[in-house]
């Protein structure tokens, strides 16, 4: 199954997320298929703390994908901050 999920980086401390279309069997931060987006829960001033493919996580949606419980979260807030 194709899940959209977050895969970590950054630094200890400091996490940065990637928002990724990944096959649900492999590694959290393993092989991904495409990278749609970022999540940034630590941004200050004026670093953007979300952006997302909104078109592309619609297509893959489409065709099946499975967005995590969190990924969905901030597709909600993302379309509030578009409107």
């Amino acid at each position: 199954m194709v899940k959209i999920r977050l895969s970590r980086g950054g630094a200890p401390k400091r996490p940065f997320y990637h928002v990724v279309v990944t096959d649900g069997r492999s590694a959290r931060d393993g092989r991904s298929i495409e990278r749609v987006g970022f999540y940034n829960p630590n941004a200050v001033g004026k670093e953007v703390p979300l952006s997302l493919e909104t078109d592309k996580i619609n297509a893959w949606i489409a065709k099946g994908a499975q967005p995590t419980d969190k990924v969905k979260f901030l597709i909600k807030l993302a379309a509030k901050k578009a409107a």
